[in-house]
């Protein structure tokens, strides 16, 4: 049977056509197969087993401590989750007396659910140590920084400036102590002591937190709260921390303590920075790099980002290690 040129075109046609469809068709399904492994790593965390699975969860707890909403959120999860354990990874200065006491107090909740291990990577002092103080057992490694235990109420003074550049300040107030002390005047002896009375009750709360979770009184527990730092190495035969080591330590008191076996998997567990209007933004950056192998570089370069301004945020009474330069 003979068939016209026309016909062979048509043919020909055709087969082009059906060609590019079953090209669509492949790429349609591999755009949909690529979408449902993306949704399944954004729930998961970028796991391969879902959260339900069994697996010790990794915190970790870096920068000033503030606003710890979030965070609270993430450990309330992490409690209904398949974690058999979790480490919490500690690398922080401190921060606001009020957010470190709600993080302890929220991993005190979530240790009645999993044990909890705390593991220095290089900082753990003043509110970041009240944070440690919420595991069941410290682990750090010998040169890295614990305790710093204290509390400190700064604010700056311009009364002199204003005074030689000719600025006058003018305030009506109810009462003698109302806002005060301010930046604008010398403080009075009234606003010392006021202030001074607030530091000493949060720093007495500090002190006999250190007491009950680390077993210290009398001369050992004014040695180790009177707002220095320490060395691991020099923090472990006064109690502060419990073992030095790292990770593999922390694993290790888990199976050996805790019957958490080694061969569970470690799960990061993080969010946005707390209390910052844009950390779903934060959040988002890091679960889309963690997609290609990324998310701890990207984590550490948004975080470094916006440590600078986090000092200027904090309000209120500080838990927080600052050394002063020369």
């Amino acid at each position: 049977m003979a068939y016209s040129s026309i016909e062979v075109d048509e043919v020909l046609v055709r087969r082009r056509l059906r060609r590019k469809l079953a090209f669509w068709r492949v790429l349609a399904f591999l755009v949909l197969l690529g979408a449902g492994f993306g949704l399944f790593a954004w729930w998961s965390d970028g796991a391969l087993l879902p959260r339900s699975s069994p697996h010790v969860a990794r915190v970790t707890i870096g920068g000033i401590i503030r606003n710890e909403r979030e965070r609270l959120d993430l450990l309330e999860a992490i409690g209904r989750s398949g974690a058999r354990a979790v480490i919490l990874s500690i690398d922080s200065p401190g921060g606001t007396v009020v957010g470190s006491a709600a993080l302890y107090d929220g991993l005190r909740r979530l240790a009645q659910k999993v044990p909890i291990v705390a593991v220095v990577d290089g900082m753990a002092a003043s509110g970041a140590y009240i944070a440690a103080m919420g595991a069941d057992h410290i682990v750090a490694p010998r040169n890295a920084l614990v305790g710093s235990i204290g509390v400190i109420f700064q604010f700056p003074n311009f009364a002199g400036l204003m005074k030689t550049v000719g600025i006058s300040y003018e305030e009506i107030k109810s009462s003698p102590l109302k806002a005060a002390p301010n930046m604008f005047d010398p403080p009075t002896e009234d606003a010392r002591a006021a202030v001074r009375s607030l530091v000493t009750d949060s720093y007495d709360w500090f002190r006999d937190l250190v007491s009950e979770r680390r077993l210290l009184t009398g001369d050992k527990l004014a040695q180790v709260s009177d707002g220095r730092v320490f060395t691991a190495h020099q923090a472990l035969p006064l109690r502060l921390v419990d073992e030095l080591g790292d990770e593999r330590t922390a694993r290790d008191w888990l199976a050996r303590e805790r019957g958490v076996s080694r061969d569970l998997p470690v799960r990061d567990w993080r969010t946005g920075r707390a209390g910052d209007e844009f950390g779903w933004l934060h959040a988002l950056a890091v679960r889309v790099m963690s997609l290609i192998g990324l998310g701890d570089l990207t984590h550490a370069v948004l975080s470094s980002a916006s440590e600078a301004t986090d000092t200027a945020r904090l309000d209120g009474l500080l838990a927080l290690w600052q050394p002063r330069g020369g």
